[in-house]
């Protein structure tokens, strides 16, 4: 069997093994941060049974939380404070054009479903177009885009999920 033949059974192989496997979720007295002696720890709900119904994700914490939003399958207080009013932006801003990389698409609405804008505006984004010095050396070392990206959200390995419009598309775009 030539080699690029071997490789595809291998990835499918591969794929269909890690469809098989465990949940990757630790019970909370094995997961290195909770007491296991804690009395308290048997009234928490286990990650297991909290995120297993939510959409499968390959990377990070296993769970697409925008995908488990956007179904239903999760309905998130939208503020705290009840008086509080909602923004959720509907606008994409495509920004690290022409670079080496496929250019970012920056989707406003999943981030503003989940957070206020002063979450990110003032710091550590203005809030004016092309005023910000995106860096991936900063939003690998956990500034910028990386506050979030890589702990609380997909991690930073998952370069397509941001670096996802073609520069070609946008060459093409910007002659008409």
């Amino acid at each position: 069997m030539p080699w690029p033949r071997r490789l595809a059974v291998a990835v499918v192989a591969l794929a269909a093994a890690a469809s098989a496997a465990p949940l990757p979720w630790l019970p909370l007295a094995a997961d290195g941060v909770h007491d296991p002696a804690a009395p308290g720890l048997a009234f928490l709900q286990q990650p297991a049974d909290a995120l297993a119904p939510l959409p499968r994700d390959s990377a990070g914490n296993q769970v697409r939380w925008v995908q488990a939003l956007e179904s239903g399958a999760i309905a998130p207080r939208s503020t705290l404070l009840g008086h509080t009013p909602v923004r959720v932006l509907d606008q994409d801003l495509i920004v690290s054009k022409f670079g080496s990389m496929p250019a970012v698409r920056f989707p406003h609405r999943a981030h503003t479903q989940w957070l206020d804008c002063s979450n990110c505006h003032p710091v550590p984004f203005q809030e004016k177009l092309g005023a910000n010095k995106l860096s991936m050396v900063a939003i690998l070392n956990g500034e910028q885009c990386g506050l979030c990206h890589g702990a609380v959200s997909f991690p930073l390995t998952e370069c397509n999920r941001c670096h996802s419009v073609s520069n070609e598309a946008l060459k093409r775009e910007a002659a008409k």
